[in-house]
């Protein structure tokens, strides 16, 4: 330390962070990141909130609407966020809740036997990464107001009107200036999560609404994670027809696990804790892991087991070919990281290590047919290890996964990994021109022949008996098979897939995606695997022709070529040409686009241009009342027109209804 800062370093340098502004100043430290993940976590934080009321007993639908403004609605019939005055804190419980990190009602265990999150901890945080945040409680006979901007309140707490429903509606919108990679919520991945709550919770229904394209769905099931494994399997042939179900509860913790085999030879398996998907899974999933190797084990030494099915299987046996879902519902969960993607307790594994052997090993006993079906299945698959091993001894000894052995492979110049790049193109055809248009300073070609093997469909051993996985997996160089695979020796830090732009294109593009998925993973997921993009116009002059791979580029150049060729003269005598023309040109493409896609909901391109001549420019202008009755009475001019009343959706702000 230089004696400058030697000096400058006292006790005024330390910082303190009130309220929620430590969340925005390091939002990722409590939803992972400001990217897609992180802005979809705002979703799933209101959501579980919800969840947490329906787990208790007091809530069975919920509504999650996506505006057309990235905004995002979450409503329940649950009891409602409290809103009287809180004894010490001198201002109302709600505002507590959504303003203060550690304060809510999952800390005494009299309102919540369980929950995913912290109640409070979840949504302040949501309200401080907003640009804006409206709670509306239905509660008492009354409906309550309070609105925030960048988590502080800019309202009072008001009572907006009376309703015998209960309940809680929050609505948001992502801050930009926090989420500046993109503040668009993707309604796939939404839907995806919606699915998985209502499956761990059965009976609730989950409404889900994308008011941006209207699409919409509702999530319902009684069947619970039975029905989860059930979907999940839906397109693979069982090798048992009912899913096996097991649950118990021990020192309160309540444990529910649900599996099938299926044909395939990969493992499946999601674990939960309160709710929340613990994608690295942690000590339930462990417990389970064990629990299933051991009864498997037992069972197979029995003596009423054939001589042909005994076989000493491992984790890895048993686990081929297994779809499974496992549900602990914990008081106290203690997850490894804030996203909360790994679960530590210790004590959970035991719980349900002892729950799975007791119910499984019975379950195996009084159904030996079931049984027998799955001790086939896990024999093969450790014949089949046995094999594969003997297969991966004889290619390391023939040399066969060598980069040598690579014989179609057109090398690069280079020898850096993190500047060298592989394309994988279709057939010897392909390789011939992609050969001479490449820089052969870092580019490197190999082409396969065919479709390789749908790997998702075979053995280990069948995989390493494949030609043209051999070559791919030599021009690579790092091996294959959790035993071999090695990134560090990865040679090409760039791996391109560029098929064909048709269905047999496509479908080798899968086929390879597959392969890295399933025997490369850490290449996906550091980001070393690319698709080419095939362009999707093709513009022809005489001889000259040019490809732009999409309809903006397309028509930029378009724009460009015609403020070339041509001016245009208005009515004031101004002439527009050149770069003011390509800018004019582009702003009315884009507003033609707005206005298609405001008819497709049923706004008239009339209507469109009425609020825009009336200096409509945010839904912001619709809080002010007065300005909506202006709009309302010029409206009714050219057509009648409903009163005017509270937004459906934005309750702070006003709307009507136009009739004709």
């Amino acid at each position: 330390m230089s004696e400058l800062n030697k000096e400058s370093y006292g006790a005024e340098q330390i910082k303190v962070l009130d309220g929620l502004e430590a969340v925005r100043k390091r939002p990722s430290m409590y939803i992972g990141n400001t990217a897609e993940e992180g802005l979809h976590h705002l979703i799933y934080e209101v959501v579980d909130n919800s969840i947490d009321e329906a787990m208790a007993g007091h809530c069975d639908t919920i509504s999650v609407v996506i505006h057309e403004d990235n905004g995002v609605t979450v409503e329940d019939n649950g009891r409602g966020i409290p809103v009287d005055k809180h004894p010490t804190e001198n201002m109302s419980a709600l505002e507590l809740v959504l303003t203060t990190l550690h304060a809510g009602g999952k800390f005494d265990h009299s309102s919540y036997k369980v929950s995913g999150g912290l109640h409070g901890v979840g949504v302040s945080v949501v309200n401080a990464l907003s640009s804006r945040m409206t709670a509306e409680v239905r509660r008492n006979g009354k409906i309550y107001r309070q609105t925030y901007e960048y988590g502080g309140r800019t309202s009072n707490l008001e009572e907006v009107g009376t309703s015998e429903a209960t309940g809680t509606r929050i609505s948001f919108l992502p801050d930009p200036e926090i989420f500046s990679e993109t503040t668009v919520f993707k309604y796939e991945i939404v839907k995806t999560r919606m699915r998985e709550l209502a499956f761990l919770n059965r009976n609730i229904r989950i409404l889900l609404k994308d008011e941006r394209d209207g699409a919409e769905d509702t999530f319902f099931y009684d069947g619970g994670i039975a029905s989860y494994v059930e979907y999940l399997n839906r397109n693979r042939t069982a090798v048992h027809s009912e899913p096996i179900f097991i649950t118990g509860e021990r020192d309160n913790v309540q444990v529910e696990v649900c599996f099938q085999y299926f044909d395939g030879y990969s493992e499946r398996l999601f674990s939960f804790v309160n709710n929340i998907n613990t994608r690295e899974g942690g000590s339930h999933v462990a417990g389970f892991r064990a629990a299933l190797t051991k009864c498997i084990n037992r069972y197979a030494s029995d003596d009423v087991v054939p001589k042909n099915l005994r076989e000493k299987m491992g984790g890895d046996d048993v686990r081929e070919g297994l779809t499974c879902v496992i549900s602990v519902r914990v008081p106290n969960p203690q997850f490894e990281g804030q996203t909360k993607s790994k679960l530590g307790n210790s004590e959970v594994k035991s719980i349900v290590e002892t729950v799975c052997n007791e119910r499984l090993g019975a379950y195996l006993e009084q159904n030996p047919g079931v049984a027998r079906a799955i001790l086939g299945k896990v024999v093969e698959a450790a014949r089949a290890r046995d094999a594969a091993r003997k297969a991966r001894d004889l290619s390391r000894k023939k040399g066969s996964l060598s980069v040598m052995m690579a014989g179609k492979l057109a090398e690069c110049q280079s020898r850096i990994p993190a500047e060298r790049e592989l394309f994988i193109v279709e057939g010897d055809t392909a390789g011939g021109s992609a050969k001479q248009g490449r820089d052969r300073a870092i580019q490197a070609i190999l082409p396969l022949r065919g479709k390789i093997m749908n790997v998702e469909k075979a053995r280990f051993d069948k995989i390493l008996g494949s030609e043209e996985i051999k070559q791919l997996v030599a021009s690579l160089g790092t091996g294959i098979g959790s035993e071999e695979f090695d990134l560090e020796k990865l040679r090409y830090h760039k791996v391109i897939i560029m098929t064909d732009a048709d269905v047999d294109g496509a479908h080798i593009r899968t086929l390879l995606l597959t392969f890295f998925y399933r025997q490369m993973l850490p290449l996906v997921e550091q980001g070393h695997v690319y698709i080419g993009q095939p362009p999707l116009y093709r513009l022809g002059k005489g001889k000259k022709e040019q490809y732009f791979l999409n309809e903006e580029s397309l028509n930029s150049h378009l724009f460009s070529q015609a403020s070339q060729l041509l001016q245009i003269h208005t009515d004031k005598g101004w002439i527009i040409a050149d770069d003011e023309m390509v800018d004019l040109l582009r702003k009315l493409s884009a507003f033609e686009k707005v206005v298609e896609h405001l008819e497709r909901y049923n706004l008239p391109e009339a209507l469109t241009l009425f609020l825009l001549a009336n200096k409509v420019h945010s839904a912001l202008q619709f809080e002010n009342r007065e300005f909506v009755e202006e709009l309302r009475e010029q409206l009714q001019q050219s057509t009648q027109t409903g009163d005017v009343r509270i937004c459906s959706w934005r309750p702070s702000c006003w709307e009507f209804e136009g009739i004709n």
